[in-house]
Parts: C-alpha cells; sequence; structure tokens
C-alpha cells in the first residue's frame, strides 16, 4: 500500500453511527461506509430506508457489499499504530508518530511498516543492517570517525569502527561484533542459568525455612496439647491429693473423738454404779443396828468393779509429717508424668527370643513355654538364657516404657547394648551391658550394680515403668500405680545403641506361667 494511506485522517476510518473503527465495512449505493452490523441494526429499527449520512432513501432495502479497498485500509490502518510511551517512534513520520517496526543503522533511523518498504524492496537499501528498534542511534556510531560501532576491541573491552580498528587499535585483538556479541551472550545465559539456579536454590530454602516453621508450629500445638492435658491432670491429682489430706486428717481426727467418747461413756456408767453405792454406805456407816451392821459389811465394803484410770488419756493426734508425705507422693507423680511423655511403642523382636519363648502376635507379649522350638539360628538369637529384646534402639535422647508384671513370681527387665553375649551363661549386670532390675521367690526385688542390691518396696509391683536418659546416662525404674522410684543406675556410660531387656523367667511348673505385657503408657493422673 502506498504511503499515501497512511496521511488519511483516523476519523476516516470511523462509523459515523457507533463512532469506533470500523468492523467488516460495507459501502451504500450513495457511496457511505458503515459498519456492516450497524447499518443492519440501523435499517431494522425503521421503517424507511435512508443513508444515516446523506438522508437519501432507497424504495427496497440496498444489498450491501464489502467494500475491500476500505477494509484493507482499515486493517493496515489498526496495525500501524501510534507509538505509545516507551515505545521507539517512526523517525520520518509527521503529525501522530506511529510505532517503528526496525531501526537501520546505516540510515541511523526508525521505521515503521510504512516507512520500512523502500528497505524492504530498493536493492540499494537491502544491504543495510536492520535491527529491532531502538532509541538513540546515534549512540551507535563513533564519535572520532563518525562511522558504526561494527567491531570489539578485547583488549580494550569496547565497541569500535573499521578505522578505530586500523588505527587506534591496529595491534589489539578486535573481532567482528556479532562474534563477542555471540561469546557474552552464552556468558550471560551462563549467568542467566546461574542465577536461575540461585533462585530456584533460594526458593528451595524457603520452602524448608516454612516447612521448618511448619513443623515447629505443629510440635508447638502439640507440646501445648500435652502440657494442657499433663497440667490439667496434675491439678486433677493435686485436687485429689489435698481431698485425700483432709480426709485422713479429719479420719485421724475422729477417731480421737470416738475414742474420747467411749471412754467418757464408760466413766460416767462407772460415775452412776458409784453414786448408787454411795448412800447404801453411808446408811449403814451411821446404823445403831449391830447386827445389820455386820451382816451388810462384807457387800458394801469393796467398792464396784471398775477400771484403773490412771494411765488411761486421749493423746491429741500428731499429724506431724502427713503434708509432708502428700507433697512427696505428688512429687513422685509429677516427676512420672514427666517421664511419661517420652513414651515408645515397644514390640518385642521375635529374632532375639530364646527357643522356649512364646511371643504373642502384635509383639506385645512373652512367656516361658514347656518346649524348646526349632528355630533358625542367627547371631542375634539368645541361646541358653530365656532373654527377648525390643525392636527399638536408641543411641540418643530419651525413651519410657511401662511392662505388666503382675501375676508372676519372677522376671527381669531392662535395658541392654547390642553388642551383648547372646550365646553363653549370661549375668545380666552392668559389666556386661545390662542394667535391670529382677524379681524372684515372689518375693525379693534386686538390682544389679556391680552386686545384687536387693530392693524394700511398699507394695508388689503391677507395673513397672522404665525411663532412659542416654545423654545423661540414667535408666530408672518406676512402680507405676504409686508412681514411687524403685531404682536409678546413674554414670552408666553409654556409647552403643540401646534396646529394651525382657525375662519372663522360666515356667517354674505353671507358677510363673502369666506373661510380660508391654503396656501402652496413660498420661493420665
Amino acid at each position: 500500500m502506498s504511503a499515501a494511506s497512511c496521511l488519511l485522517s483516523e476519523d476516516q476510518f470511523r462509523c459515523s453511527i457507533c463512532l469506533d473503527v470500523f468492523t467488516d465495512p460495507v459501502s451504500t449505493s450513495c457511496g457511505h461506509n458503515f459498519c456492516k452490523n450497524c447499518i443492519n441494526e440501523h435499517w431494522n429499527s425503521n421503517d424507511q430506508y435512508l443513508c444515516p449520512m446523506c438522508k437519501e432513501m432507497f424504495n427496497t432495502r440496498p444489498d450491501l457489499k464489502v467494500n475491500t479497498l476500505f477494509s484493507e485500509m482499515v486493517s493496515h490502518s489498526s496495525e500501524q499504530q501510534a507509538a505509545k510511551p516507551g515505545e521507539v517512534p517512526c523517525d520520518v513520520c509527521t503529525g501522530t508518530k506511529l510505532k517503528a517496526l526496525k531501526s537501520c543503522l546505516v540510515c541511523l533511523t526508525s521505521y515503521c511498516q510504512t516507512h520500512l518498504e523502500p528497505h524492504l524492496t530498493a536493492s540499494r537499501l537491502k544491504r543495510h543492517q536492520l535491527m529491532d528498534p531502538v532509541e538513540n542511534l546515534e549512540d551507535r556510531m563513533c564519535m572520532k570517525h563518525d562511522k558504526p560501532l561494527e567491531l570489539f576491541c578485547k583488549t580494550d573491552q569496547t565497541c569500535v569502527c573499521m578505522l578505530c580498528s586500523v588505527l587506534d587499535h591496529k595491534t589489539h585483538d578486535v573481532v567482528p561484533l556479532k562474534e563477542e556479541y555471540e561469546r557474552k551472550k552464552a556468558e550471560l545465559e551462563k549467568t542467566e542459568a546461574e542465577i536461575q539456579e540461585m533462585i530456584q536454590k533460594r526458593q528451595l530454602k524457603i520452602r524448608e525455612i516454612k516447612q521448618s516453621v511448619d513443623l515447629s508450629k505443629e510440635s508447638a500445638d502439640r507440646e501445648k496439647a500435652e502440657g494442657v492435658q499433663v497440667f490439667t491432670a496434675l491439678k486433677e491429682s493435686v485436687e485429689r491429693s489435698l481431698n485425700e489430706l483432709i480426709e485422713t486428717i479429719e479420719e485421724k481426727q475422729r477417731t480421737a473423738e470416738k475414742q474420747a467418747e467411749d471412754f467418757i461413756k464408760e466413766l460416767e456408767q462407772e460415775i452412776s454404779e458409784l453414786k448408787k453405792r454411795s448412800p447404801e454406805v453411808e446408811k449403814l456407816s451411821h446404823s445403831e443396828d449391830h447386827l445389820h451392821v455386820l451382816q451388810n459389811f462384807p457387800s458394801l465394803k469393796a467398792a464396784p468393779p471398775t477400771k484403773d484410770w490412771t494411765k488411761v488419756s486421749v493423746r491429741p493426734s500428731s499429724y506431724e509429717g502427713t503434708v509432708v508425705k502428700a507433697v512427696a507422693q505428688l512429687e513422685e507423680l509429677c516427676e512420672l508424668k514427666r517421664i511419661q511423655q517420652y513414651a515408645v511403642d515397644v514390640t518385642l523382636d521375635p529374632d532375639t527370643a530364646n527357643p522356649n519363648l512364646i511371643l504373642s502376635d502384635d509383639g506385645k507379649q512373652v512367656h516361658h513355654g514347656d518346649v524348646k522350638k526349632n528355630l533358625p539360628k542367627n547371631p542375634e538369637r539368645f541361646s541358653r538364657c530365656v532373654f527377648v529384646l525390643g525392636k527399638q534402639s536408641l543411641s540418643s535422647g530419651r525413651f519410657y516404657f511401662e511392662v505388666q508384671v503382675k501375676g508372676k513370681t519372677a522376671w527381669n527387665l531392662g535395658v541392654a547394648i547390642e553388642s551383648i553375649d547372646r550365646k553363653g551363661k549370661i549375668i545380666a549386670s552392668p559389666e556386661d551391658g545390662f542394667w535391670t532390675i529382677w524379681f524372684r521367690n515372689g518375693i525379693e526385688y534386686s538390682a544389679r550394680n556391680n552386686r545384687p542390691f536387693r530392693l524394700s518396696l511398699k507394695s508388689p509391683l503391677q507395673k513397672v515403668g522404665v525411663f532412659v536418659d542416654y545423654e545423661e546416662d540414667l535408666v530408672s525404674f518406676y512402680d507405676v500405680d504409686t508412681a514411687a522410684l524403685i531404682y536409678s543406675f546413674t554414670d552408666c556410660s553409654f556409647t552403643e545403641e540401646l534396646y529394651p531387656f525382657f525375662s519372663p523367667c522360666v515356667n517354674d511348673g505353671g507358677k510363673n506361667s502369666a506373661p510380660l505385657i508391654i503396656c501402652p503408657v496413660n498420661q493420665t493422673v
């Protein structure tokens, strides 16, 4: 299309009905142009077929034809948009500057599509170097020689013209601008790849940090929930202990009062009997009848039978130590509640079990059987002693588990290191890698620390809690029912993984047939 087409005003491309740029322009026989849809709607809403521009009347509705030339001009006009702020304008356009499509490095001019046409058709101009439109084309000329900057001096790291390369830079390493461009572009692509990798690493780090925060929040929420549970239970326990303390004191007082009431009642009964005897004795003592006095003297001389009250007394009840004892019991309970938060789910390892032991399917119970099973021989299995280990191990931190020993006459519980002897006759002592307490003959509790140490307990154990603090080299045993500490091994000097250790001991003709049972830890008081 000729350059003259771009000189038409923008209003000439607008429909007189919708006042917008033509869409599917059509022409009437009177020579005026409208959007096809606009003129059809105009005539659909009127009884007469008039031209909206010249008011010419048509007897019949005209058969509209698409104005092909005008449509192309409209399309071309819509493509040739005016340059917006930040866009490079055409240097040739007069009036409204259209958006440039290319810049010529030879002419140092930017062209819109219309004004670019000679560079695309004229053989002389086709040799010019075109590029995407840029501003300040004069910056691409050598200020000294007024020649295009077509070369790059690698020695001075600067762009130069052809004359510069043979004069000022003739001994330097000079390469074509495109060659250096390709190299620099490759470096930039590498830099971009490195930047993207750095971005990805930092995005990954952000995700890790956010995940860490989420895990921290989950842990905090879990700890808060456990804290509320424990302290709520402790609060209830404190209230219960206080009620029990008050009840104990009041029971002592009621006992003292009952004893005093019984003594008073007995004394009053004796006083009543004495009062009955006193008038008879007095009457007889004043009688002048010799015979009467002598006959009744034997029965009235002796006082009625009474108790010797000289050593009888009601002492005030002693409450000394009652509060201290209650507080001590509560402290023990608090300590047990504290370590129960480290409870782990322990199961028995059948690969370590002595062939005489019978394990439950869920791995939570073990007892001694009368028949030795034919099991695979492996290094982990105890061959002579009726021992079995738990599957779970510990090499740092803390763990706690509970075992029911109710109904048994003998057992052995604790922890052991991984490298213990499993084939010979074993003495479960710290020197051999065992930290345990044991029960024998239905009456004797002991701990082995260098030598057997007999334990003194107030009541038979029903459930035992085992607690390990690896960093503190500590193994402690608790009476779960009373929350009392049974015994602690200190300064254990752990250097290997620790495993829960169990021995139900022999069946003893059915006397010790009850199983050891690993119990879920109930953290409510």
